[in-house]
């Protein structure tokens, strides 16, 4: 996220250092020195233009590849979405490259293709897949459960017409992090009831709980980069109801049953308010007889992904899902 405050560094930034690795205590040094504003203290406009802005800075170099293509999809109520879609080769023949839907980060609020292009780019090149990502509607214009409908008729839309991208329908993926790991999720659970078959779920960070109130939350309620007032204010423009909050639509962990839904990779962050829930929804998919690979990244914060210039774990992240890709598309290594 972008910087995050014009105040020095709060007391409680200071109780989680022994945790943070030396890099992860960096950025979040420099962070605070920029005095930037809080996000929550913007309108959503100006926090997506702050959140562009600032996506960048600590991202890798943007890596070059055969095809980057922009198009859109269309939805159930008749709109045309914004996409991007990534390819490492300009592969023609039959049946094509697995293809990867990419849903991004922002708690439904905030976020762009823009803002992680870098990070599609190098999921493409890492795993040799085609990835799309999108550009689902936001809040509060869009409000629940635009996000996840858009999501699930991109998903749609593209098993259907993967052929004509170069893709293999038959080879099939969604990811995302933080919010778009939300979407991804409650993708997966679609596409079980529908029939779709699956070849992962990618989830980085995801929000999986209806009401932030896990240890975590409170572990990690002030002064890391993503932080509970932040996640109000996301939420807020998002849901507004106890009966929104606990659908699960918009927190996986409330979902009866995910018996039979695809196999999932997590990458958490250690020190992020989201931890606790990642970690629980992966254990009810292992409950449910889902295959399930965890990994928890030690000493970083929330959005570690996108800051690979600074943050050695993020770079291991990127390798790590590109390895679960590949074996779930049946690629060689």
């Amino acid at each position: 996220m972008p910087s995050k405050t014009a105040v020095p560094l709060a007391p409680s930034w200071h109780l989680h250092r022994n945790r943070l690795t030396p890099q992860m205590h960096s950025v979040l040094e420099r962070m605070a020195r920029a005095g930037q504003p809080q996000l929550h203290t913007l309108t959503p406009p100006r926090a997506r233009l702050a959140y562009e802005v600032g996506a960048g800075v600590l991202e890798l170099p943007k890596a070059e590849l055969a095809r980057v293509e922009d198009f859109t999809i269309p939805t159930r109520d008749g709109q045309a979405l914004p996409a991007r879609l990534y390819a490492p080769s300009l592969q023609s023949s039959e049946p094509g490259l697995p293809l990867l839907l990419y849903l991004h980060g922002g708690g439904f609020t905030i976020g762009s293709i823009a803002t992680h292009d870098v990070l599609c780019r190098e999921l493409a090149r890492l795993a040799g897949c085609v990835v799309v990502s999108l550009a689902y509607r936001l809040a509060p214009e869009h409000r629940f459960p635009i996000a996840s409908n858009d999501a699930w008729d991109a998903l749609q839309w593209l098993a259907a017409q993967a052929a004509t991208l170069g893709a293999d329908a038959s080879r099939l993926a969604v990811g995302g992090d933080s919010a778009g790991g939300t979407l991804a999720a409650v993708c997966a659970i679609q596409a079980r009831d529908a029939g779709l078959l699956l070849a992962l779920q990618l989830l980085f960070y995801p929000g999986c709980a209806a009401h932030q109130d896990t240890p975590s939350h409170a572990t990690y309620a002030h002064g890391l980069v993503l932080d509970a007032l932040a996640i109000r204010w996301f939420f807020d423009h998002y849901v507004h109801s106890r009966a929104e909050r606990e659908d699960w639509r918009f927190a996986p962990l409330m979902a009866p049953d995910v018996d039979g839904v695809a196999p999932a990779w997590f990458g958490l962050a250690e020190c992020d308010p989201l931890v606790d829930e990642g970690i629980e929804y992966a254990d009810k998919l292992r409950a449910a007889g889902v295959a399930v690979d965890l990994e928890i990244y030690r000493g970083v914060t929330h959005e570690f992904i996108k800051m690979g210039r600074a943050i050695p774990e993020a770079r291991q992240a990127h390798a790590d899902a590109a390895r679960a890709l590949r074996q779930a598309f049946g690629l060689q290594h």
